[in-house]
């Protein structure tokens, strides 16, 4: 027997929790944007508002503002909902069907294995929410909803990806069928974890009290140029070889900043700006981080004084997606047994 034939299309999505940060633009947006633009793979793109609740509950007006805000950085970014699939997690009701069919095939074993889980968890288990608990299942289903074949993904979600395979080829086993795909990850970039400014050793993150460890893509170009400038460094030159930033990590961090930006790569920043002194590089890198994301700032704050265009793309992305999740949740249905009318 050949081995089924699926279209090529990536997936991926981000939770709508509210302050998008410079290390998801570079981590995942800006890559979004470049799989679009190849044009080697059909793109969707979701913001995943069934996750955001997972933890804690979120008052509901700061979630509509937190999705609405998230859509707009992906369009500000570049996505463009008339070459990719812009969706809402919760628009597209196939992905909590199919997640309910995903949690019959995926063992407790291996959920309670999930990194994630035993870190958002902590010591406190039983009083998480069997949403946390399960929420693997309900990635792989947004993903196989679509028959998604790749998907980009940083570091700290490839177990989940894993996961996701495991439970589609159980599904496969069990049923006897090739129906769903063994999803392919897509780990690449220099600056797929950006770390954060005032502590290079820490992930950039939007729950750091302190809003200078970060750029917000909701900054202004004062902003950004000022957190550069007071990022923290060391007092050395910059080398002109990479081995020369190990066990520099702030150095290293503000050197992959600027390549993801030039979208050069970090040997090219350093043939650049061999032996300069920080005080000069900064200049530098805020100057280039302006350009780049000062733009994006302002279209993000253009679009949220228009909430209903946002929702009218939604709504249009949602109708799209469901030309594709319809058809396959219904044959997982036949396949599993359900009768439907």
């Amino acid at each position: 027997m050949s081995d089924p034939v699926f279209t090529p299309r990536v997936f991926s999505g981000i939770q709508p929790s509210g302050g998008l940060t410079l290390g998801n633009y570079l981590g995942a947006i800006k890559r979004f944007v470049e799989m679009q633009d190849a044009g080697t793979h059909e793109t969707v793109y979701c913001m995943v508002d069934l996750h955001a609740i997972t933890a804690k509950l979120v008052p509901p007006a700061e979630l509509v503002h937190n999705t609405r805000e998230l859509c707009a950085g992906f369009l500000a970014s570049g996505i463009d909902p008339e070459k990719s699939i812009l969706i809402n997690q919760s628009q597209v009701p196939e992905h909590a069907q199919l997640a309910w069919i995903f949690n019959c095939v995926a063992r407790m074993g291996w959920m309670g294995r999930m990194t994630q889980w035993k870190d958002k968890s902590g010591k406190n288990a039983e009083a998480s929410s069997l949403g946390l608990f399960a929420y693997p299942a309900l990635m792989a289903a947004d993903i196989l909803i679509y028959h998604g074949t790749h998907v980009p993904v940083g570091e700290d979600q490839k177990q989940h990806l894993e996961l996701t395979r495991d439970i589609a080829a159980k599904f496969n086993h069990d049923y006897g069928v090739e129906f769903f795909p063994i999803t392919e990850p897509v780990i690449e970039g220099v600056a797929t974890r950006v770390m954060n400014l005032q502590d290079g050793t820490k992930k950039m993150s939007k729950s750091d009290p302190s809003d200078k460890t970060r750029i917000n893509m909701t900054d202004d170009a004062d902003a950004i140029a000022k957190k550069i400038r007071k990022a923290k460094t060391d007092p050395d030159p910059l080398p002109g070889e990479i081995a020369g930033l190990d066990a520099r990590p702030d150095a290293r961090n503000l050197v992959n900043i600027y390549a993801a930006l030039a979208e050069v790569s970090p040997q090219a920043v350093l043939d650049q700006h061999d032996g300069a002194l920080f005080g000069h590089f900064k200049l530098a890198l805020a100057d280039l981080a302006v350009e780049k994301l000062a733009p994006i700032s302002a279209e993000m704050a253009r679009l949220m004084d228009d909430p209903a265009e946002i929702d009218r793309i939604l709504t249009r992305g949602a109708e799209r997606a469901r030309e594709i999740t319809v058809p396959i949740l219904e044959r997982t249905y036949d396949i599993v047994g359900m009768l439907r009318s």
